[in-house]
């Protein structure tokens, strides 16, 4: 498909929130009289909570103080601890675990809950309290938008997500098929589910540094996703969890054929070990999704390696600030 015409079809399908306020283009008033766009309209605002954030919503992870105090304390986390840490890890990664020590009760002391911002909710440029998901409703709409295309296509495969954290992600592909009738695609719900791995300078000196795995936060057990499907009523047979680091499972997953491929590692190393697994299982005419593209470098140095050494030529779009994504045309 040509660069231009997936834009427009994406512009006309669905909307984004701005301002608390649901912009939706002049295209889209039909589309959302149908149950089933009205349906996953209401879906993705829960998922992220914006449907509640005039009456009590949830609430934000942040920095405790003042807005001076925060932007403070960011600078010398950025500027001097950083790349401190960064320095130790490369001359001295054994002693990473009294570094967690230090950092993650530092952490747990520097952040607070604060107000819902719908505006930082509504672009997933924060970090959720209680929502299923941090990923905004941009790139919500554009797993929609690809889940839909490959139904109304007929592109074989089942769908994925490598990185799920709570799952919002994941529970709304298999709400697309339930939408859509679809019984035939399992939705593939891939997780370590006990956080990101400690970076491996050795193996992949991109993710040098790296902190994600410092943070429990980001960590939600397989049985918590599992009451998130199921508090939708989404958890049944087509819903397989493939526990474990993605080193481990996913060159063995038993996944034959894939139509949508959505990619959420974070870092460098988990960025290549799925496309390095599944890039080769999607279907011509399937959709690839990356996550932090444009947010991560070490993200975005994996899928460019990848891209490059494989010749892969199809465009890549811009969901939102970090997301991006193409569609596999040979």
């Amino acid at each position: 498909m040509a660069r231009e015409s997936i834009k427009d079809r994406q512009g006309n399908l669905y909307m984004s929130v701005i301002d608390e306020q649901v912009t939706v283009n002049r295209a889209t008033r039909q589309d959302l009289n149908t149950p089933e766009e009205l349906y996953l309209h209401l879906l993705k605002r829960c998922l992220t909570r914006l449907v509640f954030s005039e009456v009590s919503g949830d609430s934000t992870v942040q920095a405790s103080g003042t807005g001076a105090a925060r932007r403070v304390t960011y600078t010398i986390v950025r500027k001097t601890a950083a790349p401190l840490y960064r320095g130790l890890m490369r001359r001295a990664p054994f002693i990473y675990p009294l570094l967690r020590k230090v950092i993650v009760p530092l952490y747990r002391a520097w952040v607070r809950r604060a107000p819902l911002d719908p505006n930082a909710r509504a672009e997933g440029r924060d970090w959720p309290a209680d929502a299923e998901t941090m990923i905004g409703m941009r790139r919500l709409d554009n797993i929609q938008f690809c889940v839909a295309d490959v139904l109304r296509q007929g592109v074989p495969g089942d769908l994925i997500e490598t990185g799920v954290w709570r799952g919002g992600a994941t529970i709304l592909m298999r709400a697309v098929l339930k939408a859509y009738g679809d019984t035939d695609r399992v939705v593939w719900v891939a997780d370590s589910f006990q956080g990101l791995p400690k970076p491996d300078a050795r193996h992949t000196p991109a993710d040098t540094g790296d902190t994600h795995f410092a943070f429990d936060y980001l960590a939600v057990s397989a049985d918590d996703v599992k009451a998130n499907f199921a508090r939708y009523g989404l958890l049944d047979n087509q819903v397989h969890f493939l526990v474990g680091w993605f080193r481990d499972t996913l060159p063995h997953a038993p996944i034959e054929r894939l139509s949508v491929l959505r990619l959420d590692g974070d870092m460098y190393e988990s960025t290549m070990d799925a496309l390095q697994a599944l890039y080769p299982k999607l279907s011509v005419g399937g959709y690839v999704i990356i996550d932090d593209y444009g947010n991560l470098s070490p993200c975005k140095a994996a899928v460019d390696a990848y891209r490059a050494e494989h010749e892969i030529t199809e465009p890549i779009e811009r969901v939102d600030w970090t997301g991006v994504f193409w569609r596999r045309l040979r």
